[in-house]
């Protein structure tokens, strides 16, 4: 099965692809939208759940979400219309690096997605083009809760993926963005998200046991739970950082 495939599966019991709890989601976007509204654009928006609650109770916001897979763009889609948000929430399928709008954004989302650019600087450089005089940005980034060790790079990362937090957020600074607020995912956050993770794709392999992916799906979840475990829980943190420019 694909790779695009597999991911659409893992985040059927957790619809934020991060590890963010619901209230943490609505508590960023409280923080970063501003008080009368406006446009939002989210790079790499998935199924645009971030867009989703950006608009709801918000008659103002209109977003614009673009994403790779096509697939989970057509989902996000009648997520959107079932939240009755057609016509004020537009999804894209199409390469992020690609997208280009007349248009200046008062929110910037860029969160878990910071790979379609190749990293933190080169997304925040790619979100500042879209941005309107006083918007922000909300990405969200790895770091490094520790030194990670052997498991942690056996489970498929690179010692030099990420930086401690406090690098993280100096890199940001030296860059010319401010931080105006930000959310360290927590232990139970990355529990939920792992635990949905590999337990949707588990759920779908047990339940589809003739279908030819089955056995794969199912090893994936314990690789990946594996990993999990053994590997970077612990290790690799999650932060959501808030950010703006100096004007002038």
């Amino acid at each position: 099965m694909d790779r695009q495939r597999v991911s659409e599966i893992a985040h059927r019991g957790h619809p934020i692809a991060a590890p963010i709890a619901e209230e943490s989601v609505r508590g960023l976007l409280a923080r970063a939208l501003p008080a009368a509204g406006g446009r939002v654009l989210d790079l790499g928006c998935g199924r645009g759940a971030w867009l989703v609650r950006a608009a709801e109770g918000r008659p103002s916001v209109r977003g614009v979400g673009v994403d790779l897979d096509g697939e989970i763009v057509a989902r996000g889609r009648e997520d959107v219309e079932r939240a009755g948000l057609g016509g004020r929430v537009v999804l894209h399928a199409g390469d992020v690096r690609e997208f280009r709008s007349p248009d200046a954004y008062d929110l910037v989302l860029s969160v878990g997605a910071t790979h379609a650019f190749g990293g933190l600087a080169a997304t925040l450089d790619a979100a500042s083009a879209y941005l309107a005089p006083g918007g922000s940005v909300l990405v969200g980034e790895g770091f490094w809760e520790r030194e990670p060790q052997q498991a942690t790079l056996d489970a498929g990362f690179g010692a030099d993926e990420f930086h401690d937090l406090a690098t993280t957020v100096e890199r940001v600074v030296a860059d010319g963005w401010i931080p105006v607020h930000g959310h360290i995912s927590t232990a139970g956050e990355w529990d939920a998200y792992e635990w949905a993770w590999t337990g949707s794709l588990s759920r779908w392999a047990l339940d589809h046991p003739d279908h030819p992916d089955s056995a794969e799906v199912l090893e994936t979840a314990r690789v990946h739970r594996e990993g999990w475990l053994r590997g970077y829980r612990g290790t690799l943190g999650f932060v959501c950082l808030v950010l703006r420019r100096v004007e002038g």
